[in-house]
């Protein structure tokens, strides 16, 4: 039936009901209660309902979308005099200002207010009372605010997450309620993101960014393709990743959070210190498969990196190569077959590839090494829980002064001091942490080891274009020299490398028991002593 057909029968009605978030919506019952009880009170008005209007949004808005279908409909239909009915005044709106908007507006439209819970009038006394209880509702939305913003920094404070879970992480009930756990797989992605911008091995956000773009698990924000270059920042810059929590607006510095973190908190600073004096690193946008040592492989005349491009012959077909784009270098634009270079590049990553027997004397020496850094950690914990404890002391003998000081000057200078003293502490605690017991035994960090000592060629040969410019940067530091004419000159290796190459070069023989001929000193002259 149309509306005029109502009408016919009775006034015509629409009922409107508000909750104030989506979630009320999806998890609660609350929008068909409040219908229900709308309608029961319009069975015993006689009204016939012809429109429900239901919108999810906070009550001290004036500006929603159900609000305006409402009114439009209250325009198109206001010579039939409609009814609005709401549950109570708190749905219409929760504040003061946006209830006399929308009851303006409701009024303008041509319709009529009522609700179960209250008569609307148009005298004094009816509106006085009308605008107590839309002043009481904007009261307790104001104290419900208020309240969960207390409780929410209280959390903050004693080391939880409140808020929504960054990428990496996801809630998990526990005894002292919802704790942060690792998310996989984009923990790990997020880890080695983080980790690697830490240590250089990418040169600046931009590769972050690109690191996490080539990631088919990490979600993307435009087109399913790209990240924002805001997002890295983000991702950069948040404590959470390093195992602590903060809220600069409610005046919460970083501290120890309850949660554990993707990378340390000394990986963290190293990051800071980073983003604070940015790199200059370019990044090429024309690096790609096609041409894998680019930026690896060097002018044997002018050391500086050979350039690369596809170049089209008079046949049409295309042809790659490296080349010098030194202006000052006699090999300036002189092309290389790209087929030459890095096979040469092969050549130079399988002669690394040290013996067996090599490997075995390697381990053995590693696990000297190995005993005597346990030995030394232990000590180092003994000294990192004394100065703990100094540092404590100190942060103790400031607050005293604090309390006692009244310059604010001074007081700010005690309260930089503490966080100072405080972010220290942090550090050695972590350090203490992960010193007081490894994490992996020896064998199965050299086993890890070994895998890249034994064959760097094989994984250079397998692995994705980002691991293969890592492994000639670890294996190669100072990048490979190429000569047209010659190939590759002597190449200088990394030190682990360096090592093992020495070891394999190395001439090892049992000494004879004869021939040793040691110093004496005698009553003033020199005289010799022979073993035998």
């Amino acid at each position: 039936m149309t509306e005029r057909q109502y009408a016919k029968q009775g006034s015509i009605a629409a009922i409107y009901c508000r909750v104030s978030s989506v979630k009320q919506t999806t998890q609660g019952d609350g929008l068909r209660s409040q219908e229900t009880r709308c309608r029961e009170y319009a069975g015993h008005r006689g009204y016939n309902v012809v429109e429900v209007f239901t919108y999810d949004m906070s009550g001290g808005v004036a500006e929603r979308p159900g609000m305006k279908r409402m009114l439009n409909w209250l325009d198109a239909n206001r010579d039939l005099n409609p009814v609005v009915i709401i549950d109570d005044v708190s749905r219409l709106a929760r504040g003061l200002d946006a209830h006399i908007a929308l009851r303006t507006s409701i009024g303008g439209a041509g319709g009529k207010l009522e609700s179960p819970s209250i008569e609307f009038g148009e005298d004094s006394d009816s509106m006085l009372v009308e605008n107590l209880m839309a002043s009481v509702s904007q009261h307790q939305r104001q104290k419900n605010a208020e309240q969960t913003r207390n409780r929410m920094r209280s959390r903050v404070m004693n080391g939880f997450w409140p808020f929504k879970a960054p990428k990496g992480y996801r809630y998990e009930k526990s005894s002292s309620g919802k704790v942060l756990v690792r998310d996989e797989p984009l923990a790990s992605i997020i880890q080695e993101a983080l980790e690697g911008f830490a240590r250089g091995r990418f040169g600046s956000q931009a590769e972050v960014k690109r690191f996490l773009e080539a990631h088919p698990l990490y979600p993307k924000d435009l087109d399913g393709h790209w990240i924002r270059a805001q997002r890295i920042t983000e991702l950069l810059t948040q404590p959470l990743y390093a195992g602590l929590v903060s809220k600069p607006e409610w005046s919460i510095d970083e501290r120890p959070g309850q949660h554990a973190g993707l990378i340390s908190i000394g990986t963290y600073e190293r990051i800071k210190e980073r983003l604070q004096r940015p790199s200059k690193h370019k990044v090429r946008k024309d690096i790609s498969e096609d041409f894998p040592v680019r930026g690896a492989v060097h002018c044997a005349d002018c050391s500086k990196p050979l350039s690369s491009c596809w170049s089209k012959s008079r046949t049409g077909k295309k042809h790659p190569y490296y080349f010098c784009y030194n202006r000052k270098c006699e090999s300036y634009r002189k092309s290389i077959r790209k087929d030459d270079v890095e096979s040469a590049v092969t050549q130079a990553l399988q002669s690394v590839t040290p013996h067996k027997p090599v490997l075995a004397l390697a381990r053995a020496m590693l696990k000297d090494i190995w005993d005597s850094r346990i030995k030394g950690a232990q000590e180092a914990l003994k000294q990192a829980e004394a100065r703990i404890r100094e540092l404590d002391q100190q942060v103790a003998t400031l607050l005293d002064r604090i309390v006692v000081a009244s310059n604010p000057r001074v007081i700010q200078a005690y309260e930089q001091k503490i966080d100072a003293l405080e972010r220290e502490k942090r550090m050695i605690g972590e350090k203490a942490r992960h010193q007081s017991a490894p994490k992996h035994s020896f064998e199965e960090l050299f086993e890890l080891a070994s895998e890249i000592l034994s064959n760097p060629y094989e994984i250079w040969r397998k692995g994705s274009l980002s691991l293969r410019k890592m492994v000639l940067k670890m294996v190669f530091p100072n990048g490979i020299e190429y000569d047209k004419e010659t190939g590759v000159r002597t190449t200088d290796l990394s030190l682990p490398f360096k090592v093992l190459e020495s070891m394999k070069m190395g001439k090892c023989e049992m000494a004879r028991p004869r021939g040793f001929e040691p110093l004496a000193f005698g009553s003033g002259n020199q005289r010799s002593i022979r073993l035998s």
